[in-house]
């Protein structure tokens, strides 16, 4: 009995420390008050910034099952194009209220997250890689051929998008699109944040660690797997409604498989499977991209290139990875 009594007294320290995980902490309010300063600061650039804030979104969404599942994917833009496409064909038929076309979104998204998870996620490695792809290029020629819904390669126009809660109009100074996108940013960090500290994202950890172990102690891997990656899709076809919904056209890129490789590569640039890693590899990606476009327009892709290669060799966990090793190093 006294040796029970112990090892409660023993694990206290443990169990005290998962138990404040999931509280917020100062440096938690750094990307929004950033993101808030950059509204007032650099009022030419809110289109762009709404933009990156939905990107992030993206990111985001991938990180959830990439950095925490250990799902890897070329095919996510597949549930990004769906929301865009979703939110943007409401648009076009007459109803262009947007909220309701972000909740249209996601679950349209999700659904198709549910039942391409259901057939993909029962394999592994190579094949899970491949039937990620196979799935965005099925979906990619299904818009390129219905062109009387998607317009084709013409992509969709005619979007006629309503004031946010009839007030906010997309006006073409960005300010609306910015918050707008800055709204649904905050609110999709949230839910992400709570499954990541919830006993559900460390089961995913655990899945990703150790697949096999979480199978002999008796969690139900499959079906956990095949939920977040409907979460996932979900939050992706958000991301693409907000781009569509701000920029009133949604083409056949959103469904690419460039979209799909371009939204890893921001991630690794800020660090997977650090929740924060798509607040840093996302606008340090599209802020480098729009200056390098501007010093060099043909050849701009190759300075990306570049810092990429510098990056993976000097810094392999992204920037948060590396701040993660120094700050190790100080506290030795």
């Amino acid at each position: 009995m006294s040796e029970t009594v112990s090892d409660k007294i023993a694990a206290a320290p443990a169990i005290a420390a998962f138990a404040r995980r999931d509280r917020l902490r100062a440096y938690e309010a750094l990307p929004w008050l950033a993101a808030i300063a950059a509204y007032f600061l650099f009022p030419t650039y809110l289109p762009l910034g709404a933009q990156i804030l939905a990107t992030t979104l993206f990111a985001l969404s991938v990180d959830l099952i990439l950095g925490y599942a250990g799902i890897v994917t070329l095919g996510h833009a597949a549930s990004f194009g769906v929301g865009a496409y979703t939110a943007g064909i409401l648009a076009v038929r007459g109803w262009g209220e947007p909220v309701t076309g972000l909740l249209a979104a996601a679950i349209v998204a999700g659904l198709v997250g549910l039942l391409s998870g259901l057939l993909i996620l029962r394999t592994r490695g190579l094949t899970l890689l491949m039937q990620t792809l196979v799935i965005a290029v099925l979906l990619y020629e299904a818009a390129n051929k219905a062109t009387s819904l998607t317009g084709g390669a013409d992509g969709l126009q005619g979007m006629q998008v309503w004031p946010v809660f009839g007030i906010f109009t997309f006006d073409l100074f960005g300010a609306t699109a910015y918050l707008y996108a800055l709204t649904a940013l905050f609110v999709a960090w949230l839910i992400v944040r709570r499954i990541v500290y919830s006993s559900f994202g460390r089961s995913l950890t655990g899945i990703r660690e150790n697949m096999l172990r979480m199978q002999a102690i008796g969690a139900p891997v499959y079906v956990r797997m095949v939920v977040i990656y409907a979460v996932s899709a979900a939050l992706a076809g958000v991301a693409g409604a907000v781009i569509a919904q701000t920029t009133q056209f949604v083409s056949l890129t959103s469904l690419g498989l460039d979209r799909s490789g371009t939204i890893l590569v921001m991630l690794i640039i800020g660090g997977v499977g650090r929740l924060y890693g798509a607040f840093i590899g996302v606008p340090l990606y599209m802020i480098a991209q729009d200056q390098f476009s501007q010093i060099d327009p043909v050849y701009w892709f190759f300075w990306i290139g570049l810092f990429m290669v510098l990056l993976v060799s000097f810094a392999p966990g992204g920037v948060l990875g590396s701040l993660a090793r120094l700050t190790q190093r100080w506290r030795r």
